[in-house]
This record gives structure tokens, sequence and C-alpha cells, in this order.
């Protein structure tokens, strides 16, 4: 099983090999002369991609001791994540540097789109602030807008009423493959192939987000139940 998994990785890599991003910012902590590079590794459950840099092994004056990053979407906390790792690229212990709320998908967003806010409690404010295009470079595989892709499928995928307090009922112009709900702790609490009404009475009080599978995409909402 485990052998299989990685082989699915390794073809997953192979087929997003253009999907790098480059980005080259807070100098006093990432070295003014480094420029780091970023590669897909895989796709989470909501749809969107994850990247990483080559491990650094510790060479650099980065806060926790390496240069190893991750850019990918926290679905508990609702956000792009910038972080570096405590040390030797396991990312067991890692540190958030940069973190940007569009929910942009599947590349994450670029200097233009949204905010990617400095968090002060790890940098010290060493990065000299919010990300912009005066203090950092961040390009390859990022959205600057949202995509055509993205726009259609909003338009063409409404749900009703929300907040919730039992059945949401779903209208779509596309055909709509599966619809899943997961937790903000990042739990599956349901996968179903009905797309017109749900039942959602069993749940409780809360946040929670939705993933609309369509053969033209993915869309990804947000719920709250009553």
């Amino acid at each position: 099983m485990k052998k299989s998994f990685i082989i699915f990785l390794l073809f997953i890599v192979s087929c997003v090999e253009a999907q790098t991003i480059t980005f080259k910012g807070c100098p006093n902590l990432f070295s003014e002369s480094n420029t780091f590079t970023f590669n897909s590794i895989g796709i989470d459950e909501t749809g969107r991609n994850i990247y990483a840099t080559t491990p650094i092994n510790g060479d650099q004056p980065c806060p926790s001791g390496a240069c190893e990053f991750k850019i990918l979407w926290n679905q508990a906390n609702m956000r792009w994540e910038f972080i570096a790792d405590s040390g030797d690229g396991d990312f067991l212990g890692s540190n958030l540097i940069y973190s940007n709320v569009e929910e942009s998908t599947p590349n994450p967003p670029s200097l233009s789109l949204g905010t990617w806010e400095e968090n002060i409690a790890v940098t010290s404010g060493e990065c000299g602030g919010n990300l912009s295009n005066a203090n950092a470079t961040l390009t390859g595989a990022v959205q600057n807008t949202l995509s055509k892709d993205n726009f259609l499928l909003d338009q063409a995928i409404t749900f009703y009423p929300n907040p919730i307090k039992s059945v949401l009922n779903v209208r779509s112009s596309i055909t709509i493959n599966q619809i899943s709900i997961w937790n903000l702790q990042g739990q599956s609490i349901l996968v179903t192939e009905e797309n017109s009404t749900l039942d959602l009475s069993h749940l409780q009080s809360g946040i929670y987000i939705m993933k609309f599978v369509t053969d033209q995409g993915i869309k990804i909402a947000n719920i709250i139940k009553n």
C-alpha cells in the first residue's frame, strides 16, 4: 500500500512539473541574495496545490535554523500559509511566516491578490511588514486575479439558505459529480453524489467547508449551520 502511494505521488509530481513558484524576500532572515524555488508536490483535499522548496540543510540564517519552506492551504484556519521548517525539512515543527486569506484555487495568490501578512510573533518584524512588490518577488504558479474558471464555477453553482438550519438547496447549471463537507479541523463530515437538496440537520452549529467536484473544476465554499 505504501509503495503504491509513493508511485501515485511521483506520478502527480511528474504531471505538474511546470508548477513552480519563485520567492525572494525578507532578506534579514532568509539571506538577501537567495531566491527560493517551490515545486508542486501534490494536491490537498480541497483541490489546492501544495508547494515546497528542496531542503537546504540549514545553511541559511532562517529564524529556526533552515530555509526550508512550504506554501499550502490551511483548511482549519481558512488561509494560505507560507511556513518555514524548524530544522531538517520534515515540517513536524514549522513556523508561520506569512498568511493570506484569499481563497484562490488551485494556486496560491500573488502579491497583488489578497494580502500576505507577516507573522510578527515569529519574525519579530524582521521581514519589514506585509509582502509587497516593494519588498519581495513572488512569481510563477501564483494567481494574480481569480481565474476565469473560478468565476464561472462561482456563477454556475449556487446554494441556499446560508446560514442553514436543516435543508440546503443546491442549484447548478453544470453537472456536479460529488459534494463533500468538512469541518474546520479538516475532518470529512459528508460525501455524497446527491446534488439538489442536502439534509444537514444533524450537523452541530458552526462553520463548515463545502467542496463541489465538477468536470469543469472544483468549487470551495463556506456554510454556516445554526
